[in-house]
């Protein structure tokens, strides 16, 4: 039986993948009495019958998956994140960074209209930037004209199924549309008032682009914390990873326990003071959040 990737789902049929070309085809039924709900990005095997008419048998089990766009099997995820316009904020990134790792997808930050900053702001930015890199962050730096950027952008995308997140506003549909001009998608000027761009992409599909599957829905509608428990925060920082297995107590939680070398590390200025502070609140933000019923 051949097995593909689903990469389009419309009006009950899905659309997969497979060696080159693609094959619109329906669920079995056994995937509803088992209460599967087949997400693009999913792995799986088909059949094609006399009249040409595709039927899904089974899918693979999937690594990760998100609920807004419902995508599944991401390799990684490019973070968009200007400078200005809206201004850039550390905190929002690192949320974003958090949700990326919970899910074992690999985080790529760009950092957007870098040309539009002060000499003072480059300065502040450039810090920003040398310091997520230390953690092991790839960052890749770009103008307001999303082109500029492009190259490198387009180098990480070869055999990778890719979404696209950010903040509202940033150039996520701007930088999709550069990369695949024939998406037209829709791009909405930020609202001066607001300081934020209007939600403006509808659908998830994924496009062929530079030898990769990127999706042309940006991803991460929901940015809470909603199944991450507190426990799992500190694997999601990696220099709490790093510097978390020399600390006295297993499991520490690296916030009054003592001997903790993470708190070493930040008084030694090894960890940025503002991502301790961040994983503080988030921790608080996890500890505190009410029970789903």
């Amino acid at each position: 039986m051949p097995i593909g990737k689903i990469i389009k789902s419309l009006s009950g049929f899905y659309y997969v993948q497979s060696e080159g070309s693609v094959y619109q085809c329906k669920g079995r039924g056994n995937f509803r009495k088992k209460k599967i709900t087949l997400l693009v990005g999913d792995d799986v095997t088909f059949e094609m019958d006399q009249n040409e008419e595709g039927y899904i048998l089974d899918v693979q089990s999937r690594k990760n998956e998100l609920v807004r766009p419902p995508i599944a099997n991401i390799d990684q995820a490019i973070i968009v994140a200007s400078v200005v316009e809206p201004d850039f904020k550390p905190l929002l990134l690192d949320r974003f960074l958090v949700l990326i790792e919970s899910m074992n997808i690999e985080p790529i930050i760009v950092l957007t209209k870098m040309d539009l900053l002060s000499e003072e702001g480059r300065t502040s930015i450039e810090t920003y930037k040398k310091d997520y890199e230390a953690l092991g962050y790839q960052v890749v730096v770009g103008s307001s004209k999303v082109e500029d950027s492009l190259h490198e952008v387009s180098s990480y995308l070869k055999g990778k199924v890719t979404v696209i997140a950010g903040q509202s506003g940033v150039g996520k549909s701007s930088m999709l549309n550069a990369l695949k001009p024939q998406l037209d998608l829709e791009t909405n000027d930020i609202s001066k008032s607001l300081g934020r761009g209007k939600h403006t992409t509808r659908h998830v599909e994924l496009i062929d682009m530079y030898g990769g599957l990127v999706a042309d829905t940006p991803g991460f509608s929901s940015l809470e914390f909603q199944t991450l428990e507190y426990d799992e925060l500190p694997d999601c920082f990696p220099e709490m990873r790093k510097y978390g297995e020399y600390c006295k107590f297993r499991g520490c939680l690296h916030k009054k326990e003592p001997k903790c070398a993470v708190k070493e590390a930040v008084q030694n200025g090894d960890i940025p003071e503002y991502r301790y502070e961040h994983y503080l609140q988030f921790l608080e933000e996890i500890q505190n959040r009410k029970p789903r019923y």
